[in-house]
């Protein structure tokens, strides 16, 4: 036999009792570790599970809230469609602030930004009761100046306004442009509580079991909403709420006890993969229905607009910054002649400009294609080609086409057919200018009629004035040919004096501008005075002057308007005369119209002829400025129409009213030189 043993029979070489040890505890150690990274990632899973779900939450309160907020606007938008009745907006505004907890107040102001009318919410008392509505001013402004800039609704910075019952209530404006016909009318203001915009527009499952706020970019509360069980841990999603002109922070706080470990810890695991595979379906499910509903409101928001582009009945044309053609509406291409294809991605020339013009339509677009000139906002006149070649006038208003990033991406333009009105400015002008030609010549026979006695006087007098020098020629004596010279002189004055009134009648019948010059008051009452007295004397009327010193003189033609005194005294006398009065009595009177700083400073000269007749009948008040309207069977019935015209050719104004106890005031006015 051999020495030495085979190996295979050799007994098992063991471990060292040390290094036993250990190995089960490093196995121990590892197994203990595996377990510990399981329960963690468990727990990390299921906390990472809570945040997303509390991120999701805020996510969806955020959709909720953008599209209740655009739900609003078009609330508003309906609101202010036309100008109702002032009964009718403030009924429908109530039922839009019973409908709608998260609005306060709803204000209807006028372009100049002052209150029309305004609703208050039935369901607490007004917010603005104690300190008024001038501190929060400021932020209505601001609204409505963004809202004027973006043609569309526009939110204020929110503001804290203290209420009677010691606490308050943070406010947050919003400004929504009312537009008629392309011009600014006014605005419709609402004013939301930010505490019931969380209460009223996000899901009441989210206030239960969450704390919802809005907060400042530093972190600062605004308003909050909802009580959330209070545990070992808080789990917090912010969303970026960005509206026109305001941007605030939506935060979701939840607190949840920390993850529960589950004695079988690869249960806890299958049960953790379920329950959020189970979870992902339904919020895919959700996600999904959501975007379809998204998706169905944007085709039909689109259909919406598409419609009512197609309804317009004014053309629209969009460009891009190179001064292609990007879109035109049917209205556009029925006004050009034009099919849409022949239109879209053509740069210049344009096929509607008209050869003539191109060159020039060519600079004026490179200049807006520039930047460097802002386009007016009434627009401006243009003449389009149609495809037959024939010319026609337009109206352009330009504007800048925005993106939604706030990027200027080329220019969009109303076109307005203004042919048609063009054709009835022009017969409209045609016909005015034929209707005052004939008014003018049907007043040249009551002129005349008016100015025979003023023609009469003055040649009666040169004359007299003849027949005396004759006779004082036969004298020879020193004597007489001093009155000869004086009576000469007269006869020119009156001579002088008729031609004034001819010359006076002349232009004004051939429509010239009259030599206005500054007159003395009291100068226009002497010069008719003797005509006055002359008729005065025969009716047995007694006639008064009432013209205080230092009354400003008057810029006016003269003879027009002493025809116009003369006019007035001698219907005044004629009334009295008529009527039997006992005691006539005529009164004219000069003084400084009373509140006459009018534009400019300028102040005005009232003149009055006052009687005490029996008045004038109601019937007759109506018509007593009518042309050819008279009460006289020899009268024509201009004489008062063309005193009116007189006046206003001056400016002043012509009017009456009755004098107690009996008769009638006639009064007008006359503009003052300006002093320095």
């Amino acid at each position: 036999m051999s020495a030495v043993a085979p190996a295979a029979l050799l007994p098992p070489r063991r471990l060292s009792a040390p290094l036993r040890w250990s190995l089960w505890i490093s196995l121990g150690v590892l197994v203990v570790a595996l377990l510990a990274t399981l329960v963690w990632l468990a727990g990390r899973y299921e906390a990472s599970q809570a945040q997303s779900h509390v991120e999701r939450d805020a996510a969806d309160a955020l959709s909720d809230i953008r599209s209740a907020l655009t739900r609003n606007v078009q609330s508003l938008q309906a609101l202010q469609a036309g100008p109702p009745a002032r009964e009718t907006w403030v009924a429908e505004a109530d039922r839009l602030l019973r409908r709608h907890r998260e609005w306060v107040t709803i204000e209807w102001r006028d372009a100049l930004l002052e209150p029309v009318l305004t609703a208050e919410t039935p369901y607490r008392a007004p917010v603005f009761a104690r300190f008024g509505r001038r501190n929060s001013q400021a932020e209505v402004q601001l609204a409505c100046a963004n809202a004027r800039r973006i043609s569309g609704p526009a939110y204020a910075r929110s503001y804290f306004v203290p209420q009677a019952d010691g606490l308050g209530l943070e406010l947050m404006e919003l400004c929504l442009p009312l537009v008629t016909a392309g011009q600014l009318t006014g605005y419709v203001v609402a004013t939301y509580s930010l505490t019931e915009l969380l209460a009223s527009l996000i899901g009441p499952q989210l206030g239960r079991s969450q704390e919802i706020s809005f907060t400042e970019a530093d972190g600062t509360r605004l308003a909050m909403h909802g009580l959330a069980r209070r545990g070992t841990r808080s789990f917090t999603a912010q969303q970026l709420l960005d509206l026109p002109g305001n941007t605030m922070v939506l935060r979701m706080d939840s607190w949840r006890s920390q993850p529960d470990v589950f004695p079988n810890v690869l249960t806890a695991l299958v049960t953790a993969m379920s329950i959020a595979l189970v979870t992902v379906l339904f919020l895919l499910a959700h996600d999904t229905r959501r975007r379809l509903r998204v998706e169905q409101d944007l085709a039909d928001a689109l259909a919406f607009r598409k419609a009512m582009e197609d309804s317009l009945v004014t053309g629209l044309r969009a460009r891009d910054l190179q001064g292609r053609t990007t879109y035109v509406n049917p209205a556009f291409c029925q006004m050009v002649g034009f099919m849409p294809d022949e239109l879209l991605g053509r740069g210049s020339p344009a096929p509607y400009w008209p050869p003539e013009f191109s060159d020039d339509y060519q600079k004026r677009q490179d200049v807006r294609l520039s930047g460097r000139h802002v386009p007016p906002r009434e627009g401006h006149e243009s003449v389009f080609m149609r495809k037959d070649g024939t010319r026609f006038p337009v109206l352009i208003i330009e504007a800048p086409l925005i993106n939604a990033h706030g990027v200027q991406t080329g220019w969009m333009s109303a076109v307005l057919d203004i042919s048609e009105q063009r054709r009835v400015e022009e017969l409209s002008r045609a016909s005015q200018d034929r209707l005052q030609a004939t008014a003018r010549l049907a007043t040249v026979g009551e002129m005349a009629s008016l100015l025979s006695h003023e023609l009469n006087q003055p040649l009666a007098a040169i004359a007299s004035y003849a027949t005396g020098s004759v006779n004082l020629l036969k004298q020879s004596t020193p004597h007489a040919l001093a009155d000869i010279e004086m009576a000469m002189r007269r006869i020119g004055e009156q001579a002088e004096r008729a031609g004034r009134v001819i010359k006076s009648v002349h232009d004004f019948v051939r429509r010239r501008d009259q030599d206005r010059q500054p007159v003395d008051p009291r100068a226009l009452v002497d010069a008719v005075l003797p005509l006055v007295n002359l008729q005065a004397r025969k009716l047995g009327v007694r006639v008064e002057v009432r013209v205080p010193e230092a009354l400003p003189l008057v810029l006016c033609d003269r003879t027009m308007v002493e025809q116009v005194l003369l006019n007035l005294a001698r219907n005044a006398m004629q009334a009295m005369d008529e009527a039997r009065v006992a005691d006539p009595a005529l009164q004219l009177q000069v003084r400084l119209a009373a509140g006459s700083e009018r534009g400019g400073g300028r102040p005005w000269v009232e003149f009055s002829v006052a009687d005490c007749g029996p008045g004038i009948p109601e019937e007759v008040k109506q018509q007593l400025f009518t042309p050819f309207f008279t009460t006289k069977a020899e009268g024509m019935g201009l004489g008062l129409s063309l005193c009116r015209t007189v006046v206003e050719q001056h400016g002043g104004f012509l009017g009456f009213e009755p004098q107690a106890p009996q008769g009638t005031i006639f009064r007008f006015t006359l503009p003052a030189q300006a002093t320095d």
